[in-house]
């Protein structure tokens, strides 16, 4: 008669063709592996953020996460060097008749070991003090053989505008910080997209956090300014946007807003024409971050389509003293919106999900 305690999850030669495999026996699920003849069972369940090991690959001994690649030895469920003490469950096996058997009811104890939060992870509270804005840089040039920027310019005049009047300010330049693109692991499952970032979480070198911070931590408010590219925002723009996913995500998974009370404005200057259709995506994207933005919320320069003479845009925008005045109009409506927003009573404890899926100088970068 057979041990019943032993559940038979398939044929030896169909699961020793796959290195690592995804299988369920009633209610558990775990992940299969087969190297050089010999099966190892452990828990399907990563000890990180529960990402599906039966789904990842083989790294040597090792079972990697395909959400965020930590890893278990296939056989005992230790984790590798140096994270030995986080281990999943392991269960014993044996091959009979062709035929690989688990012993469900004998699992190894699954173990956790204590990790130091991020410091991102932290609670998000406003520290006392003045306002405090942000000015934010999406243009990219050589740093070696830099040029005149005329988003930098604008950006930079208002920025001195606000710390005239008493807010504390700070400029981020993303051309400045070494950050990799987004690796989609959204798209492998919406819980794989974690606050504080998984690559900002394994990737100490990884700049990105410095946006996070000034965003989430240190801003009440912030001004966005971009060159046009081709009718859009700068590429650096964009691989910042796509970044930035984990954010909104939070209130997708968790119901946990980390923008509240803050204020985003935006400056636009472009070579070519399109300002309306950059100022919407910003708008949109930084309305689903929790952002609310003052009356008027973006100044905008271009000469249009048939006026691509960059040497001429940049002297007009070099010597402008129009926009400059925008610029210091636009932080101080942002500054404004943002004072009434701090004095405020306290936000509603809840808020309904955000959705996943103007005043204006008409005259570049």
């Amino acid at each position: 008669m057979a041990d019943a305690r032993w559940s038979d999850i398939g044929a030896a030669e169909e699961l020793s063709a796959k290195p690592v495999s995804r299988v369920r026996i009633g209610n558990v699920v775990v992940a299969v592996t087969c190297k050089d003849g010999v099966f190892g069972v452990i828990s399907n369940t990563c000890n990180h953020a529960g990402g599906p090991l039966g789904e990842g690959r083989l790294d040597g001994d090792y079972v990697a996460c395909p959400w965020h690649g930590w890893k278990y030895h296939r056989c005992s469920g230790q984790g590798e060097p140096g994270s030995e003490h986080d281990v999943v469950p392991s269960y014993p096996v044996k091959v009979e008749n062709g035929r690989v058997l688990v012993d469900l009811a004998n699992p190894t104890p699954r173990e956790k070991s204590p990790h130091a939060p991020h410091p991102l992870a932290r609670p998000v509270t406003r520290a006392p003090g003045p306002l405090r804005l942000l000015g934010l840089s999406t243009t990219a040039m050589d740093a070696r053989n830099p040029r005149f920027s005329g988003s930098d310019h604008v950006l930079a005049a208002a920025v001195a505008a606000a710390a005239a009047s008493g807010a504390e300010t700070r400029t981020i330049k993303l051309n400045d910080l070494h950050f990799r693109t987004c690796e989609g692991y959204y798209s492998k499952a919406a819980h794989a997209c974690t606050w504080p970032c998984s690559i900002t979480q394994m990737d100490s070198k990884d700049q990105m956090d410095q946006v996070y911070e000034a965003l989430v931590h240190w801003s009440d408010a912030v001004i966005v300014a971009t060159p046009i590219r081709w009718g859009a925002a700068s590429s650096l723009y964009f691989k910042m946007a796509e970044r930035l996913n984990c954010v909104q995500n939070a209130i997708t998974i968790h119901n946990r807003v980390l923008i509240r009370n803050k204020v985003a404005g935006f400056i636009i200057i472009g070579g070519q024409d399109n300002i309306q259709a950059v100022a919407g995506q910003m708008l949109g994207f930084f309305g689903e971050l929790g952002y609310v933005f003052p009356q008027f919320p973006y100044i905008a320069h271009s000469r249009g389509w048939t006026h691509e003479d960059m040497e001429n845009n940049v002297r007009i925008v070099e010597h402008s003293a129009e926009l400059p005045k925008g610029a210091a109009e636009l932080a101080e409506r942002c500054l404004a919106s943002a004072r009434a927003l701090v004095d405020k009573d306290e936000a509603p404890a809840s808020i309904a999900r955000g959705g996943r899926k103007a005043h204006r100088l008409i005259g570049g970068d």
